[in-house]
């Protein structure tokens, strides 16, 4: 069984739980802030900008 231990992680903007490097994000693991489409969206409906 693979675990996500080794991979790079980093808190999300919004729940500020943690969350691992995904193969998606390859390209533009700087620029993501949250671990999900719903912190996304309820960061912007606070209105916070981490």
């Amino acid at each position: 069984m693979h675990r996500k231990h080794h991979l790079p992680s980093k808190p999300c903007g919004h729940c500020r739980r943690p969350f691992a490097w995904r193969r998606k994000w390859m390209r533009c693991w700087e620029e993501v802030r949250y671990c999900s489409e719903r912190c996304r969206r309820e960061a912007r409906r606070a209105g916070v900008t981490p």
